[in-house]
């Protein structure tokens, strides 16, 4: 993340840690096959907002910390944000203007880039390929976004980040 006059980068980083816990919350055996991509949602709404602020890299250093917390192949959820952010970061001027229900799709496409390149590491390094489940969670993230841009709109007018 780049400074830019510095107001904001903790608010930035909260929303991004809040996400992280998120992720690792214990969860029922039976949902958590469904756990919504809360780091992404969060990187790609930042992304969309102040792509000046968070890139590429923010994108990169979030799967590498979310890879250590949830013991997956270091890497693997790095190089899904990191093609996430980037194409976030090109297409924001556009996803921005778009109405809830058409920026969810979007967030879907993104969402299920991300985990057909989980999938792929996955398949390269165990060989196991994932029931329909697996696709459940970028169709939740997708329902999520509109919530989740609302959200993080207010804290990001309330605390001013810029």
């Amino acid at each position: 993340m780049t400074d830019s006059g510095g107001s904001g980068r903790p608010v930035i980083y909260i929303t991004i840690c809040i996400a992280m816990l998120l992720t690792i919350l214990p969860m029922p055996e039976w949902a958590r096959p469904f756990r919504p991509q809360w780091v992404t949602l969060v990187m790609v709404y930042w992304a969309i907002a102040l792509p000046h602020r968070v890139g590429v890299g923010s994108g990169f250093i979030a799967g590498i910390v979310l890879d250590v917390l949830t013991g997956t192949l270091l890497g693997q959820h790095s190089l899904g944000l990191s093609v996430v952010m980037f194409i976030a970061i090109q297409l924001h001027q556009r996803i921005r203007v778009f109405p809830f229900w058409q920026q969810s799709l979007g967030i879907l496409v993104l969402l299920i880039v991300e985990h057909l390149l989980s999938l792929w590491v996955i398949g390269a390094t165990r060989g196991e390929a994932p029931d329909l489940g697996y696709w459940a969670v970028p169709l939740i993230g997708a329902l999520l976004w509109p919530w989740m841009f609302v959200t993080l709109r207010k804290v990001r007018r309330h605390f001013k980040v810029t």
